[in-house]
């Protein structure tokens, strides 16, 4: 059974410096086709200050700390029966090459189905920019066999 007293506990917060080059990559890595994402010349063509984030880029932040996977071992479980079961992204604004972003995540929830022998931890994080504006919501979702 998980630890329930453990919902709403904070992770330390990451500071992420959005850089082209990375942009560049993770938007080949995805299969991104379009040049914004790519070009800044084009981007601010578009109207755009810089290229921009490819959607789900703002995950790799978390993996910006020492040990993106702390929650999991707080939980006390075995990687073996952990399952991502869900993903959801929430934007409020676009994220550019040169924008500063701060991560911030917390365990939102737990809850079980099926009498408890499938457990469930939702883990979100808050995206925000260089001028303190929210710009991303993310809710994870991971099942415990």
């Amino acid at each position: 059974m998980l630890d329930r007293s453990l919902i709403n506990k904070n992770y330390p917060t990451v500071k992420f410096d959005v850089e082209k080059q990375r942009l560049k990559f993770f938007a080949k890595a995805t299969g991104q086709t379009d040049p914004i994402y790519f070009d800044e010349i084009i981007a601010r063509e578009k109207g755009f200050p810089s290229i921009l984030a490819p959607p789900t880029f703002l995950t790799t932040v978390a993996y910006e700390q020492n040990n993106p996977n702390q929650y999991i071992y707080d939980l006390s479980v075995n990687m073996k029966d952990v399952l991502h079961a869900g993903q959801i992204y929430k934007y409020h604004s676009l994220v550019f090459a040169g924008d500063i972003i701060t991560m911030d995540s917390k365990i939102k929830d737990m809850y079980d189905k099926k009498n408890g022998s499938l457990e469930f931890v939702e883990f979100e994080s808050l995206y925000t920019n260089q001028n303190g504006k929210l710009v991303v919501e993310s809710l994870s979702t991971l099942v415990i066999r």
